[in-house]
């Protein structure tokens, strides 16, 4: 296949993507989209700076100039080539073999390619928390709030894995607002949003020194080293283990049941999300404003509640 097929085919590949999935460049492993296919170029946008980027065909065929004599390993790809390789991975002539850039049309398959991430799975932490929550409102709005129990078996599980999924993405987003909120907090200060008050609070962890160092710290003040000596936990559970010592003859034992969220389906809720804007788009007149105008007040509220940390 000459240079003219091979891009033509590379543009129709791009094409057919699925909307919101993205390639990884091989060795620095930055996500990015096909914003725009046009005649002499693939436009792509990095996710994490949201740079633009052209990637001209006379580039791809240079490139192509270089494999003609061979693979190229992976690792040896220099920053400025790797969405080059990732993309021409899409090809119907070029795959990943042996860790190299290979032109191989038996094992490459059009469309497919080691470094392409499904849109489920390419959305950003921001926009997982934004999707789990949005799934979270809509199944409360259907099926109500007010008694779990009553809900069928799979309904509770759901509404279980959801309500935890937002939880832990709701947390490490708190963790990312929390270093800025701080730089604009001083002592004894406190900033306030729409939904609350934020104060600047000290929590202090204490590690013991090093064991001869609190022994002389003791020697000194004239305190018995008895007083601080104890059972040290690690080294009880390796006479535990390595005797027949039974663990309730030194442990107090308090059993506590709890459901434990063991899976996500990612590409179920995904569905799911793009069954409901399916329903958004499909509704018409006042009804469909109302939902539309609600849906935007939920995401609206969530967006200021991140920011406001």
């Amino acid at each position: 296949m000459g240079t003219e097929s091979i891009w033509r085919d590379l543009q129709a590949q791009c094409e057919r993507l699925e909307p919101g999935a993205a390639l990884l460049t091989p060795v620095s492993e930055r996500s990015f989209g096909i914003e725009s296919v046009e005649h002499d170029r693939i436009v792509v946008r990095f996710g994490d700076s949201g740079e633009e980027r052209p990637l001209w065909r006379e580039q791809f065929e240079v490139f192509l100039e270089r494999l003609s004599g061979g693979s190229i390993p992976v690792d040896d790809l220099p920053p400025g080539v790797e969405p080059y390789a990732s993309l021409l991975t899409l090809s119907s002539e070029y795959t990943v073999a042996d860790d190299a850039i290979a032109n191989d049309p038996e094992a490459a398959t059009g469309g497919e390619s080691p470094f392409l991430v499904s849109a489920a799975e390419a959305r950003t932490p921001p926009e997982r928390v934004h999707d789990d929550a949005l799934l979270l409102a809509d199944h409360l709005e259907r099926l109500g709030a007010d008694d779990p129990a009553s809900l069928g078996t799979e309904s509770l599980t759901d509404r279980y894995v959801l309500l935890s999924d937002v939880q832990r993405g709701a947390d490490r987003l708190r963790r990312e607002v929390r270093e800025p909120l701080l730089e604009r907090l001083g002592p004894d200060q406190q900033l306030h949003g729409h939904f609350g008050t934020v104060r600047r609070t000290t929590r202090e962890r204490r590690r013991t020194k090093d064991e001869e160092e609190v022994f002389d710290a003791l020697d000194e003040h004239g305190v018995p080293r008895e007083w601080v000596l104890g059972v040290d936990r690690d080294k009880l559970d390796v006479v535990l283990a390595a005797t027949d010592l039974e663990e309730d003859e030194v442990y107090d034992v308090d059993e506590q049941v709890y459901a434990q969220k063991t899976t996500t389906d990612e590409a179920e809720k995904f569905s799911r999300l793009e069954g409901l804007a399916n329903r958004l788009e499909e509704l018409e007149g006042e009804e469909g404003e109302e939902l539309r105008d609600e849906i935007a007040e939920i995401e609206d509220r969530l967006e200021e509640a991140l920011s406001a940390g």
